[in-house]
């Protein structure tokens, strides 16, 4: 059934809303706040100019009230370098301006600019504000009279002194649309300053280019550990879960037979338990305290291999595997890396039945080559939400400057992964690398 939009206001239903809806009633707060914070810097101003002019009352005329304005407004921009007045209009102007947290900083001016910024701010939200609440305060009174006063003149007779232009009955006619004006212009002063200090807050109020690319520079730091802590819960305790599972399945299936192989795939599930809890523990220290001293090692290819390789024959997966190098010669970064893709590799072959899995490893002009080949079997359907294995391989070989090719050929699956061996000799773990420790 095609769906109807609600058809755009008129133009005079938006004038309005601009006018006299909420978000303009909020701003205008915002304005009378800012008025009001600038009375006690006014109230200084006319100290100073009485001081210096030797006026005794600076509010008797109109002209000294707004030079006490002038004298005020730069003190005020000197206060601004108090720590929290960016933190305080920051949070004014997000619950009362309608502008996005995202656009606004959130902590105090530390560099001259940022000072240099918050000081611009609260001079033109003071400045604004105080000429908005005079307004506030002034025109309203005397726009009501001029409504009344139409009615007000017949009532009182000739008591009433008024301009001689008000003789006429034209003039007293006008009074009160008058009046009406004056409130809509009043109406206007405040919508158009309160939109003129919510476009200007992002500018004196945001982030400077470069906390901006700090904060890039943090997530990107913040998604490069939840996607190494992604990889390895995926690798490990993923391929721990499909040989228990495939262990468990084949245990049932001959419980009532054949009791010596129910006792070795118990035995197994166990050990796969086991160790999967010492990496899950790794991993989540990681997660906590960024480090975790005294977990167990990484799974590395010179220590865990073989294995590896045993877990996965005792969950019935038929594995042939030809290591011509000597792993322990590997960097300990890519000998991790490396038994992490293996253990990839053969965890994708027990969830989709395909066996026998031929795996090569070897080192050939200075690179280190994996091949893991297995027919292509008609093993259970993919999850929801999987095929993130082959991702994080990619993510794996990436960081590390290699290759990886994974697809079908030939009636068979087929990954083919080539690491740099020379580049990472002796070479520190990074944060993007390093695994649970």
């Amino acid at each position: 059934m095609p769906t109807s939009s609600s058809p755009a206001p008129s133009r005079p239903v938006r004038a309005v809303a601009f006018l006299f809806g909420g978000r303009a009633r909020r701003r205008w707060i915002h304005l009378v706040l800012g008025g009001a914070l600038a009375m006690p810097y006014v109230l200084a101003g006319s100290v100073a100019l009485a001081v210096f002019t030797g006026v005794n009352d600076v509010f008797a005329s109109l002209p000294a009230q707004l030079g006490s304005f002038a004298v005020g407004l730069p003190i005020a921009a000197a206060t601004s370098l108090f720590p929290l007045t960016r933190p305080l209009e920051s949070a004014a102007v997000r619950a009362l301006c309608g502008v996005d947290a995202g656009l606004l900083a959130d902590g105090p001016a530390r560099t001259r600019a940022e000072r240099t910024r918050t000081a611009a701010w609260f001079t033109l939200h003071l400045g604004l504000g105080g000429i908005v609440s005079g307004m506030s305060l002034a025109v309203p009174p005397f726009a009501a009279a001029l409504v009344v006063l139409p009615l007000v003149v017949p009532l009182r007779g000739g008591s009433l002194e008024l301009p001689g232009v008000l003789d006429h009955t034209w003039a007293l006619a006008l009074c009160p649309p008058a009046g009406l004006a004056m409130l809509a212009a009043l109406a206007a002063c405040a919508a158009g300053g309160g939109a003129l200090l919510a476009r200007c807050a992002p500018a004196l109020l945001g982030p400077t280019p470069e906390d901006r690319l700090a904060a890039a520079e943090a997530r990107a730091a913040d998604l490069a550990v939840r996607n190494r802590l992604a990889r390895e819960l995926h690798d490990s305790v993923g391929h721990a879960l499909s040989a228990v599972t495939l262990q468990a399945g084949a245990a049932r299936r001959v419980l009532d037979s054949d009791v010596e192989f129910v006792r070795e795939a118990l035995a197994a599930i166990e050990e796969t338990t086991r160790r999967t809890v010492g990496e899950l523990d790794a991993v989540l220290g990681v997660l906590r305290d960024g480090d975790a001293p005294g977990t167990a090692p990484a799974p590395t290819l010179a220590g865990d291999l073989d294995g590896l390789l045993r877990r996965t024959r005792a969950a019935g997966l038929r594995v042939t595997a030809t290591v011509g190098t000597d792993p322990a010669a590997l960097p300990p970064l890519v000998s991790r890396e490396a038994y992490r893709i293996v253990q990839e590799g053969l965890s994708n072959a027990l969830r989709h039945s395909g066996e026998p899995v031929t795996l090569r490893v070897a080192t050939a002009d200075g690179r280190l080559e994996i091949t893991m080949e297995n027919p292509l079997g008609a093993g259970p359907a993919a999850r929801p939400g999987g095929g993130h294995g082959l991702r994080g391989v990619a993510d794996r070989v990436r960081l590390l400057g290699g290759t990886a090719r994974a697809g079908a050929a030939g009636g068979a699956w087929r990954l083919h992964v080539r690491l740099p061996v020379r580049e990472h000799a002796g070479a520190p773990l990074t944060e993007e690398t390093r695994g649970p420790s």
